[in-house]
């Protein structure tokens, strides 16, 4: 018996492996991003792909395998698909709900008739992209863009910082870049052109430039035009100060990765980013909390309407306050990060009513830093609008989470042992804890997690490609 399961174990690693050029040449070739609900395999190992597959059981209560997605990866290796992403696992899934009505290959090339022979292809130009500062945020969405390059449209030029001081600055830049505390190693290499000031990332040349302001780089003369700014700094939170940026030649847009203040549009991806348009030069992507709870709160909204409620943060500590007691101009901020939960301000429960009008005066809120160094929790107490019960709220948020619109921002856990770092490294906006939800009658407490660092980023980053309409088709529609 023990024998056979490991046989069959060696079986689905040998098909996984399979898979691997697979994917890569529909990412390389076609600029086509496959998944499998919702979890990206591209850049992923054998285990990593397998793994992918037993989430499904969790989620679907029933398994999918890697024999029943090798097959509709090898069918779409095969077709001439225009840029887009596609779901392998609900291909497979959709496909044995269909119970043999069509032929596989004829059910896969229905489904993503969308895309076969170049159909809906984009025509948009590659756009230049500078990540203004460096630091968790701006390394992350390095990473990213990194990761992504050559197919997503989106082009990391340049990273602008202030000189540190030291004689090897930029070495000290490359191996913040190479290694994380938090989020580990970086996937592949990095090397240092010390004499031109350029960190080369698995290929990427990273023009490293040295600026006081905003307003005093001349950015075509690195032969970078019309780029988006990213500012991850959050010294600059306003129009006024943000367009320092435009005054810099090559640079055609700002993104802010802070609230803005004033009349900024606040954008939350999957929720409001329609509100952006062309003549929009500067946009905040909100904070990482109200990444995470705005998606969960429209779709409570959407069903069950929402009176009123209160939204308890529990965030890790960040670079904002001290390691150990001294001065913070912020209250309760001077106390010791790394001893001490502090309870502090957030402006997150206001900021959602920037992207769900409809909760506007609805919802207080406050925040608890606590003693870890990222992923945090967004505790939702809601008086709703009809009664409902754990099985109906949960099985909603599950099919939000896997089939609706907000799939990228919303995840679904069914555990009972899962710990906040778990979800390090989740590219999700948000992860409802299914097994912690709370229904009496109308109200109900939802617990969301949420990688205030990199999920959040990957939210930046989808704004990045809507802004630039890089955002391709996802396929199967559900």
């Amino acid at each position: 018996m023990g024998k056979d399961h490991f046989q069959d174990w060696k079986e689905r690693e040998a098909l996984a492996e399979s898979m691997i050029p697979l994917i890569g040449r529909l990412y390389r070739e076609h600029n086509v991003v496959t998944s499998i609900y919702g979890r990206s395999i591209i850049n992923r190992s054998v285990i990593d792909i397998l793994k992918s597959h037993k989430y499904v059981r969790q989620v679907e209560g029933s398994a999918l395998c890697v024999r029943q997605t090798f097959p509709v990866i090898e069918l779409l290796s095969k077709l001439n698909l225009a840029p887009g992403r596609i779901d392998i696992g609900q291909l497979a899934s959709g496909y044995e709900k269909s119970e043999g009505s069509q032929t596989l290959e004829e059910y896969v090339r229905s489904q993503v008739s969308e895309l076969v022979d170049g159909k809906n292809g984009h025509d948009h130009e590659d756009k230049d992209v500078v990540l203004y500062g460096f630091g968790r945020i701006g390394r992350l969405m390095a990473r990213i863009l990194v990761e992504r390059a050559g197919g997503s449209g989106l082009n990391l030029r340049a990273v602008v910082v202030r000189k540190g001081g030291a004689e090897n600055d930029l070495q000290k830049r490359a191996s913040l870049l190479r290694r994380d505390s938090v989020h580990g190693s970086f996937s592949g290499t990095i090397t240092v052109d010390e004499e031109n000031n350029i960190i080369y990332a698995n290929g990427v040349a990273i023009q490293f430039i040295y600026a006081g302001s905003p307003d005093s780089i001349d950015y075509t003369d690195y032969g970078i035009k019309d780029a988006i700014i990213v500012d991850n700094t959050g010294v600059w939170r306003d129009q006024e100060g943000l367009s320092l940026h435009l005054q810099s030649k090559g640079v055609s847009r700002v993104l802010l990765t802070a609230p803005g203040k004033g009349d900024l549009k606040n954008v939350v991806f999957g929720v409001n980013h329609d509100i952006i348009n062309d003549e929009d030069q500067i946009v905040s992507a909100a904070s990482c909390t109200t990444n995470a709870i705005t998606p969960v709160l429209k779709a409570i909204c959407d069903k069950f309407g929402v009176e009123n409620g209160h939204v308890e943060t529990v965030h890790s500590y960040t670079n904002d306050q001290n390691l150990i007691d001294n001065y913070h101009k912020g209250s309760r901020r001077g106390r010791s990060a790394a001893l001490n939960m502090v309870i502090t301000e957030t402006g997150a429960a206001k900021a959602v009513s920037k992207a769900l009008p409809q909760l506007k005066g609805k919802l207080t809120g406050n925040a608890i830093r606590v003693p870890t160094p990222n992923v945090s929790m967004a505790i939702l107490n809601l008086n709703l609008s009809k009664d409902t019960s754990v099985e109906e709220l949960n099985s909603y948020l599950r099919d939000m989470a896997l089939y609706s619109g907000l799939k990228k921002q919303i995840d679904y856990v069914n555990s009972l042992e899962v710990v906040s770092s778990d979800f390090v490294g989740n590219r999700n906006a948000g992860i409802v804890d299914s097994q912690a939800t709370i229904v009496d009658g109308n109200r109900c407490v939802l617990y969301v997690w949420y990688d205030n660092e990199f999920g959040y980023s990957c939210q930046v980053n989808r704004i990045l490609q809507h802004m630039t309409g890089n955002h391709h088709k996802t396929l199967p529609v559900q």
